[in-house]
């Protein structure tokens, strides 16, 4: 219950701040930047604390506090500034247009938000006879940002890795210390991971109609086709799973049952623009933490560059972007690139008595920005990159192998984007001037991730490609309902739109119906039960030896160290496991003559399952005689084998 109050109390504050600051603008706008604000500082606030009193409850407890304590001082420094200055909140007359209708959010962003929650419950740890299900797409993330959030409970600051000790954790956190804070509050792991998952998607499927409705000139029809085009999309993935489907109907089947056989992901077939909801937010919880954050900084850099009241917002902006680093950090460098794009073309194309306003609006942005950015970069992110070796050039994203595009370039991209890929630069050229400030940093965005890499991982680029295409869009849209409209009295003009519509839609439909219908076993029994135990009867800092294994129950489930966890993290991570790698393996096969690697790697408990049993030539009766069996049923033995480990178990029998 304290983990939800915890959340609600920054959630509200940060409603009250967005509401002393940005009184003249309308409620739908104030609540939705509220909202994030709220998530924002929860992300941030108790980790600020917890450098100094580590990830514990009283970090948690200030850090709300100091929310609390921003919201008033907003509330009664924008009062009296209002009263003093005699400005008062805009009437509603002068708000109309400014905000889409309600129809239009309930329509679109409702029926999406319902949709994200269901994923949320039936793939996030889904008890079922003792066992922990999920779905397809958080069959192997989820397990990774898992460990992060119980790892972080009481650990200090800076974070290591719980799967790779010593090890500093550089992977974006924040998403999941928001998690680990209501974990640590008492909130269930489920729970801690599905309510933040479900309200963030919410704010990411409403801030983009916003973002879409500002872009396209309050063109509510562009706006929604935007909003399906980004969130359904897919491709044409689709003609590779139907093309044969009347000789084998069994196709079908396969693309809604199989394991990664949905045609937004067909990795075999060279499609991999994924989609969004099945394979970015609903998996990639740093991602969606990021777009929660750069989607309002996309439209306030919008207000920005055409308000009157540009230096209030280029100031919230500067704050807002600086704090986005370790949310996402793809998305933070997407924002960079974009609002340079933006600042280039304003200030040639903008009237020369506007010109010196705006420049002193995006130094004082960028100053900002970076001011705040530069530590968390310098700590975590740029260590990682520049260590793992994971800097590279390579030309055309995931379309090159062995020297050569596996695809030719052009069809590469219209398989996978669709035919909406087709118009995105015909609309950007006919857009109106300013939202082609936005398609310039757009293509900046997309000319970087085509030709420079920046983890191991070449698919996890498509995180820069895709605030590129959610920026391009509404340009697209806009564009698309104009030669509609142009279009009038040709015979077949909706049989066309219609088709077109459905060609882009259909891959992302389909993979959706697909993840609805996925469950896979995460946990089987004698793993959770075996993680009950360890939560209630080891150290928080106990280090365990186990398998290397994606699905660490030790790591994911209960926060506790292991030697070494698996390379599918490690590996795209950029960091060296090797010697740890090793060391696992000498443990478990030759326990007797391993005696240094324990005291080296301050194993205290050594955890033998189904994996372990499977992946290596245990030597038991030699795990036997170095510690006491302190835990065991049907599958899993644990051994203590520190002498603090067996003098706890002493304790305890």
């Amino acid at each position: 219950m304290r983990g939800f109050i915890l959340l609600a109390v920054f959630l509200i504050s940060g409603c009250a701040v967005s509401d002393a600051l940005l009184s003249r603008r309308g409620r739908m706008t104030r609540l939705w930047l509220g909202l994030s604000a709220g998530f924002a500082m929860m992300m941030w606030f108790p980790s600020l604390f917890a450098f100094f009193l580590r990830f514990t409850a009283t970090a948690q407890y200030l850090g709300g506090a100091l929310a609390v304590v921003l919201g008033v001082l907003a509330q009664a420094l924008t009062g009296r500034l209002r009263s003093g200055r005699g400005r008062t909140p805009e009437q509603p007359a002068a708000q109309a247009g400014r905000e889409p209708p309600l129809w239009l959010v309930v329509t679109l962003v409702l029926p999406f938000a319902l949709l994200m929650g269901y994923l949320q419950y039936t793939h996030t740890l889904r008890p079922e006879n003792g066992a922990l299900y999920v779905g397809q797409s958080t069959y192997g993330d989820l397990n990774l940002h898992l460990g992060i959030a119980t790892g972080l409970a009481n650990a200090s600051y800076p974070p290591e890795y719980t799967i790779l000790p010593g090890a500093r954790l550089g992977y974006p956190f924040l998403m999941d210390a928001l998690s680990g804070s209501m974990y640590l509050l008492g909130t269930p792991l489920r729970w801690a991971f599905i309510v933040p998952g479900t309200l963030m998607s919410a704010l990411v499927f409403w801030g983009y109609l916003m973002l879409c409705w500002r872009m396209t000139g309050r063109n509510g029809r562009a706006t929604a086709l935007a909003f399906v085009l980004m969130f359904l999309n897919g491709g044409l993935g689709f003609a590779y799973v139907l093309d044969q489907v009347g000789l084998d109907p069994s196709r079908l089947l396969a693309c809604l049952n199989d394991f990664y056989k949905a045609p937004a992901n067909l990795v075999d077939k060279n499609i991999r623009w994924v989609n969004v909801i099945v394979d970015m937010m609903l998996p990639q919880r740093t991602l969606l933490s990021g777009w929660v954050m750069v989607i309002p900084a996309l439209w306030m850099l919008h207000e920005a560059v055409s308000s009157r009241e540009s230096s209030r917002w280029f100031l919230m902006l500067g704050v807002w972007a600086g704090a986005m680093p370790m949310v996402h950090t793809h998305s933070f460098l997407a924002l960079g690139l974009i609002s340079a794009g933006v600042m280039g073309m304003s200030l040639v194309q903008a009237k020369r008595a506007n010109r010196g306003r705006l420049l002193r609006g995006f130094l004082l942005y960028g100053g900002l920005a970076v001011a705040l950015a530069a530590p968390q970069l310098l700590t975590w992110s740029v260590p990682q990159t520049l260590e793992g070796g994971s800097l590279r050039f390579q030309f055309n994203w995931v379309n090159w192998k062995n020297g050569g595009l596996i695809d030719e370039y052009f069809w590469f991209w219209i398989k996978n984007v669709g035919p909406v890929y087709l118009v995105l630069l015909p609309a950007a050229l006919c857009a109106r001037p300013r939202e082609r400030w936005f398609a310039v940093g757009a293509a900046l965005v997309w000319a970087l991730a085509e030709l420079v890499l920046f983890q191991p991982n070449v698919y996890d680029n498509n995180k820069l490609f895709y605030v590129a295409y959610m920026t391009l869009l509404p340009l697209a849209a806009d564009y698309l309902v104009a030669l509609y409209d142009r279009l009038r009295g040709l015979p077949g003009r909706r049989l066309l739109a219609g088709a077109f519509t459905v060609v882009c839609l259909l891959s992302g439909g389909l993979s959706v119906a697909r993840e609805i219908n996925s469950n896979y076993q995460l946990y089987d029994r004698n793993a959770v039960e075996a993680s009950e135990w360890i939560r209630e009867n080891t150290p928080a800092d106990a280090v365990f030896l186990t398998s290397d294994n994606h699905n660490n129950a030790v790591s994911s489930l209960c926060g506790r160290k292991i030697v070494c966890g698996t390379a599918s993290f490690l590996y795209y991570h950029g960091i060296d496991y090797s010697a740890q790698k090793e060391a696992e393996r000498a443990m478990f096969e030759r326990p007797a003559e391993s005696a240094a690697l324990y005291e080296q790697y301050a194993v205290d408990y050594v955890y033998v399952g189904s994996y372990e049993r499977s992946n290596f030539a245990l030597d038991e009766e030699a795990l036997a005689r170095k510690g006491p069996v302190v835990y065991q049923n049907d599958g899993v033995t644990i051994y203590a084998v520190s002498a603090r480990a067996q003098a706890s178990a002493e304790q305890e029998e």
